[in-house]
């Protein structure tokens, strides 16, 4: 096939093209111009289900994310001397690392082989990191072997949770392209973004429920079954995964073999700079914050209640949905760009509120936790929901899942490093200084955003797509696009430069 001429390989797929000689070019308008296909029922569904496919995989994720911030509590109470604040970081940062891990190779696979394959491959890492992290048990009764048999147990299900943020995101920015363009943003803020905040208030339930039915003497059996309740969600998702079909934009515009990378760094770094930067900083604030705020609260109460502490995590985490729905609502109004300035404009107002007056506010708990929920909300407004809009939005179909993923990667590293930092600072400047250092990274944010980030607003992805093809075109790569059965050239002759 590679020897054909362009004009014999747009007529192998099917394109019907007058042509006066053999060296007419084909003009190139849009991928899914490429060949006339017969969409059956099965397609025509296709979009939805990825749709919702990706939400609920998500809300394991979610799940996931905020297993640890009781546990964390549990772990403290059950082994004192043993759970100290290096092995809690440890084993709340082997998901991260996993997760890092998961984006950026997941991201490469979701392009270069496909997203369904992505989506299962997430699943069954998921579900073997969840069940190894409900049997974990060290050598002999091993307290030390529980805590690193839960680190590797942490690290598998990490690489699954990463590795669906870029297979997830994708596969519904582009199967919501296909159905809604205009409403694009807040559909995919709402099966994203939405869903993984969820899994917060959702986690701290499943706590409260076990908590009451086994009781505080069975501490052991209520972490574990938390644990156990981590298998069923994705499982819930694993059949219409394998019966999904790839969204029309990824079938009609992958590029599979001699992916042009160095072209893409020289196109796109500037939105890389935009996406992976403010993504580090989002993350570095509102991972520890999220993982840690059950300490957090803990030790503002004073009466060592596992119960309250939960009661108080669970508002926190239901003050922090509404900024989603905000955003939901801005973003096309207002534009993407603005909206995630905006959010973290929030980290600066309320950051510095609490940092500032923290040992006062500290004294009325509701006040607190209502603040600490707001600085929560104006991040999930802002760029918890923008930042995997954005990336889904700034690349081009070919190698949207690689930049997304090493977008997210970043952004998990910054929640990585600010894991590892978020007890240093308490121990050596005080508490106050976890949400001044927030409203640091806000104003930070607010710079990286307004000259990196760009603003995709109400544009088709299939638009970006056409661009990117005729630039791989002017700078003399030749190759093929789409999958095996709908593929073209992209050379001199098969695309009509502007």
């Amino acid at each position: 096939m590679a020897s054909s001429t362009p004009s014999e390989k747009v007529q192998d797929v099917g394109l019907e093209f007058q042509q006066n000689d053999a060296q007419a070019e084909v003009p190139y308008s849009a991928p899914t111009q490429a060949k006339v296909r017969v969409v059956n029922n099965k397609e025509k569904l296709s979009s939805y289900f990825i749709i919702a496919a990706a939400a609920f995989g998500l809300i394991s994720d979610g799940y996931q994310n905020n297993l640890m911030t009781m546990s964390n509590v549990i772990f403290k109470k059950l082994y004192p001397a043993e759970y100290t604040s290096s092995v809690s970081t440890r084993v709340s940062n082997s998901l991260l690392v996993g997760a890092v891990i998961g984006q950026i190779f997941v991201g490469l696979v979701c392009d270069r082989i496909g997203r369904k394959v992505a989506l299962v491959f997430t699943t069954l890492l998921i579900v073997i990191g969840a069940i190894l992290g409900t049997a974990a048990h060290g050598a002999h009764g091993s307290v030390t072997g529980l805590f690193w048999f839960l680190t590797f147990a942490r690290g598998i299900t990490g690489i699954g949770v990463g590795g669906e943020y870029p297979a997830s995101s994708t596969a519904a920015s582009e199967a919501a392209n296909e159905k809604m363009v205009k409403n694009r943003g807040p559909v995919f803020i709402m099966v994203t973004n939405f869903v993984l905040s969820f899994g917060g208030p959702v986690a701290v339930s499943v706590f409260l429920i076990v908590l009451s039915a086994a009781g505080e003497n069975h501490l052991p059996t209520v972490w574990r079954v938390c644990f156990g309740i981590g298998v069923l969600l994705p499982l819930s998702v694993f059949y219409f995964r394998m019966k999904m079909v790839h969204p029309k934009l990824y079938r009609d515009s992958a590029i599979k073999r001699r992916v042009p990378y160095s072209l893409v760094i020289r196109r796109y770094w500037k939105s890389l700079i935009g996406t992976c930067g403010a993504w580090f900083l989002y993350d570095f604030v509102t991972f520890p914050n999220g993982v840690f705020s059950g300490t957090i609260i803990s030790s503002v109460i004073h009466d060592n209640s596992i119960k309250r502490t939960a009661e108080w995590q669970l508002l926190l985490g239901t003050l922090s949905l509404p900024g989603i729905f905000v955003g939901a609502a801005l973003c096309n109004p207002f534009g993407r760009r603005n909206t995630m300035m905006l959010g973290f404009s929030g980290y600066l107002i309320f950051g510095l509120t609490i940092g500032l007056a923290y040992d006062k506010i500290t004294h009325i708990i509701p006040l607190f936790v209502i603040f600490y929920g707001l600085m929560q909300s104006f991040g999930n407004m802002g760029p918890g929901n923008m930042l995997g809009l954005v990336s889904a939005e700034s690349y081009a179909t070919p190698v949207r899942g690689t930049c997304y993923g090493l977008s997210a990667a970043i952004g998990k590293t910054g929640a990585a490093v600010g894991t590892q930092a978020f007890t240093p600072i308490q121990n050596n400047l005080g508490k106050k200084w976890t949400f001044i250092i927030a409203a640091i990274c806000g104003v930070t944010g607010i710079l990286v955003t307004y000259f990196f980030v760009p603003d995709m607003t109400g544009k088709d992805l299939a638009d970006e797509d056409r661009k990117f093809m005729e630039y791989l075109a002017e700078n003399g790569w030749e190759g093929e696009v789409g999958e095996d059965d709908a593929s073209v050239y992209t050379d001199e002759d098969s695309i009509e430069k502007k």
